[in-house]
């Protein structure tokens, strides 16, 4: 029985600590009372409305104290709206405290369209309090002389919240920026008027307007470093000595080929001009042979033959033996 008496009180407080923090889960009495003790009145049927379309409340009731504070006029429903379209509230309502504090014009509409675009609406507002300094990388550029000069660039930025929706970002300052830089130094006679002036490079660069269509304004470009690097005017004609080198020498080698295939081929005409001549002389013995037996020359016409072969031959040899001992007598001839 003592256990009884005891079980059914401790149900009771149990239930009643479920049923009330369900009832403060749903029902943001704390938060209502903040609200109230900030001096914003909201009802606390809105904020269950809240709950029921499936906002947080605190995402819509602690910005919404802070504007409230910072003397913004803002309503529930903008807020709201904004975060069902998926933005931050809380980036928005800093952005707008810091724009009213500066004094910058930025309605709440322009605000959410901005931070809606995926760009920090926050730090387009500090940017445009507090300039920002974006350094290029290594540019490099060549003058007419062939020489090579790589400039580093600091470009001061304010961001221009009128064109962060839909403006370019910094790497297009930056590219444009580098564009400037190899034009003003790829017209320049020589490598040493960018080093006596590299103020020039400034001037050109902010004459073209680069801060078109972008959501930036630059207020200045400096340039931060000018060094001098390789010949590339040298280096060019030495590759395009070096390819014309390469390429007189293939037609060399392709006129050599073709002179020894055509020394291949004359040799092989040569042997085929031999191979004919020793063909007609093995005809003559048959031809000589036929004309006997038909009648056409006699055995003493045959023999006459013979014997001018072998005094032709006989000739023909004591001719080389008079040469032969004419060059052992005298070497120059």
């Amino acid at each position: 029985m003592a256990d009884a008496v005891w079980i059914t009180p401790l149900l009771i407080v149990v239930v009643g600590i479920i049923l009330l923090s369900i009832f403060f889960s749903f029902f943001p009495v704390a938060l209502w009372i903040s609200a109230l003790a900030s001096g914003l009145r909201i009802s606390i049927i809105t904020l269950v409305a809240m709950r029921l379309r499936r906002v947080t409340p605190s995402r819509i009731v602690n910005p919404m104290i802070k504007a409230h504070k910072a003397g913004l006029t803002l309503t529930i429903n903008q807020l709201e709206s904004h975060y069902l379209a998926g933005g931050n509230v809380d980036r928005v309502v800093n952005a707008l405290i810091a724009a009213h504090r500066a004094n910058i014009p930025l309605e709440f509409e322009r605000a959410a369209a901005i931070d809606l675009a995926g760009r920090d609406v926050l730090q387009a507002v500090q940017m445009s309090v507090n300039p920002r300094v974006i350094e290029t990388p290594n540019v490099s550029a060549v003058a007419r002389n062939g020489i090579e000069v790589v400039v580093i660039a600091r470009v001061t930025v304010r961001a221009n919240i009128d064109r962060l929706v839909g403006g370019a970002g910094e790497e297009t300052i930056i590219a444009r920026v580098g564009e400037g830089i190899v034009t003003t130094v790829g017209s320049s006679d020589t490598h040493k008027e960018v080093l006596e002036n590299p103020d020039k490079i400034s001037r050109t660069v902010l004459e073209k307007g680069l801060d078109a269509g972008t959501a930036f304004e630059i207020l200045s470009i400096d340039i931060a470093d000018v060094d001098v690097g390789k010949n590339i005017g040298a280096f060019l004609q030495t590759e395009q000595a070096e390819a014309d080198k390469r390429i007189a020498q293939a037609k060399a080698e392709e006129r050599r080929a073709m002179a020894v295939a055509e020394e291949q081929e004359m040799n092989a005409r040569v042997v085929e001009m031999r191979a004919r001549v020793v063909e007609a002389e093995s005809e003559v013995p048959i031809a000589m042979a036929e004309a006997l037996r038909n009648g056409k020359i006699g055995v003493m016409d045959y023999l006459n033959i013979k014997n001018l072969e072998a005094d032709t031959e006989m000739r023909g040899s004591l001719g080389g033996m008079n040469v032969t001992h004419v060059d052992k007598q005298d070497p120059n001839k």
